[in-house]
């Protein structure tokens, strides 16, 4: 670090540096080892403390007082805490049948299935005589005439469903993968089913558009990767200084000032043992070591901001989902911080709710699934979902699942619900993994993939990850704006 960074830093929080101080520093020193080094509790040589400064060098007091008036509120609906013992194929098919009713039931909503029948009826009826079943995609094929075969199934049994290559929603049916629920009409053949058209349980457009009374934010970031040589320290603590409104222009640091909630959608660590050879990209060898350090800067943001955390894959919690909050015998630094809060993955949680707002819902997945879809599905791969992660929050909500196939996830198999299943549409579906910052909306959700704090890594590079790091964005919950904020070092 230069002289004037050092003596820009300790002036906006009232702090005047001596001469003497620098020739007491290290000429290497590093910001990293500068912020921690001074976040400790024993006193800094050479130090004057809470000194009259001149207006113009003065801190804003007016940001720091709009950041203590405001309020917050909020509920947190965890996944369930599944067992990780041996299961057993009766689970498996038990957790199917339980996904299969709760996605039943939302398609049943639609006016097409108020008169649906189970597959095992199907033979009941007379040729050409109009139906509609609800069943999970067990098998599907192109035949060759260019036509989709699919094989659907539901607890009674299976059949064959036809959709022609001309029919309006073909392109739809190309999209359709193993083991989702869909509805389909049409009439009845030779042992077949003819489509007239084909139903995802999807989320309703007519979906509220909420919003606060009052101007508050929610910003998210996700992919930190704390402990590997390639975590951006610089940026993550100039997005700590702009949060605590000490950076940034005055409409940012306003924007600042109005922050109450902080969402880390995964990853937060680098982990250890992920991958082979990643001792040797690893600046802390050990991971407790990664979360007391994660703990420490997490620290120097203000406390009036609640962080909520989830894990993602990298993070020292088992891999199968739904995952459940950070191991204490790890993360306890973490969980001791006042305003942290720790959460599955996924999680489902309410923040700014008030007599008169019901809240904004948020769901939150890493998105380990993600990379099976992205590189199987053909729209996916059409439109680059690995760079516009849009398209594959799309892909799930539409299925109300957020890992609709059998192979595209570890998972732990529950038998009374899936815990994967959308059950509830959320206001705001944010998830990371990707490395890729990314917001639009569909059917008035908001749709948010979070950037890094990493730069570009040698695995990246072999699989085709373009990250774009150190961007965060940030919602305006009264305006329902978002706005997406660089940390980077380019202009």
């Amino acid at each position: 670090m230069i002289e004037s960074e050092i003596i820009h830093y300790f002036l906006k929080r009232g702090h005047l540096v001596s001469p003497q101080f620098f020739e007491n520093l290290p000429q290497d020193l590093d910001k990293d080892s500068f912020y921690s080094s001074f976040s400790s509790s024993k006193p800094f040589p050479f130090v004057i403390n809470n000194i009259p400064l001149p207006s113009s060098a003065q801190p804003d007091t007016r940001l720091s007082s709009l950041s203590k008036k405001g309020r917050t509120s909020f509920s947190i609906h965890n996944s369930p805490i599944l067992p990780s013992g041996k299961q057993t194929v009766s689970d498996f098919v038990s957790h199917f049948t339980s996904r299969y009713r709760q996605l039943q039931e939302i398609l049943r909503l639609r006016p097409e299935f108020q008169n649906v029948i189970s597959i095992g009826r199907v033979s009941q009826k007379q040729k050409d005589e109009l139906l509609s079943i609800i069943g999970i995609v067990f098998d599907k094929e192109k035949t060759k005439n260019g036509n989709i075969l699919l094989t659907l199934e539901d607890p009674t049994g299976q059949v064959k469903v036809l959709i022609h290559k001309n029919n309006h929603f073909y392109s739809s049916a190309l999209d359709l993968v193993y083991d989702e629920v869909i509805g389909i009409t049409g009439k009845v053949g030779d042992r077949i089913i003819f489509a007239n058209s084909l139903f995802l349980p999807d989320t309703p457009y007519t979906k509220e558009i909420k919003k606060s009374p009052d101007e508050a934010y929610a910003a998210f970031i996700s992919d930190i990767h704390i402990g590997s040589v390639d975590f951006l320290s610089d940026d993550f603590f100039r997005f700590i200084d702009w949060i605590n409104c000490c950076e940034g222009t005055e409409e940012q640091r306003t924007i600042a000032s109005k922050v109450r909630y902080l969402f880390i959608v995964g990853d937060l660590i680098d982990g250890v043992g992920i991958f082979p050879g990643q001792d040797l990209r690893l600046a802390i060898q050990d991971i407790r070591s990664q979360y007391a350090k994660a703990a420490e800067l997490l620290s120097y943001i203000r406390k009036d901001i609640i962080i909520f955390v989830c894990p993602g894959q990298h993070d020292a919690i088992r891999i199968s989902e739904p995952q459940p909050t950070l191991d204490l015998n790890y993360a306890a630094a973490l969980a001791g911080l006042p305003n942290v809060r720790m959460l599955t993955n996924p999680s489902f949680v309410t923040i700014h709710s008030s007599e008169d707002f019901p809240g904004f819902d948020i769901l939150l997945y890493h998105g380990a699934s993600f990379h099976y879809y992205i590189d199987s599905v053909e729209s996916l791969i059409a439109n680059k979902a690995r760079d516009n992660p849009r398209f594959v929050h799309r892909f799930l909500l539409q299925r109300r699942h957020l890992a609709p196939s059998h192979s595209s996830n570890l998972y732990i198999p529950h038998p009374q619900k899936d815990p994967l299943v959308i059950e509830k549409v959320p206001d705001v579906f944010v998830c990371g993994d990707l490395h890729r910052s990314d917001v639009s909306t569909y059917n008035n959700i908001i749709t948010i993939n979070c950037s890094c704090f990493q730069a570009k890594t040698d695995f990246q590079e072999k699989t085709g990850n373009n990250p774009d790091p150190s961007r965060v964005p940030v919602l305006n919950l009264q305006t329902r704006e978002v706005k997406v904020l660089r940390f980077d070092s380019y202009e």
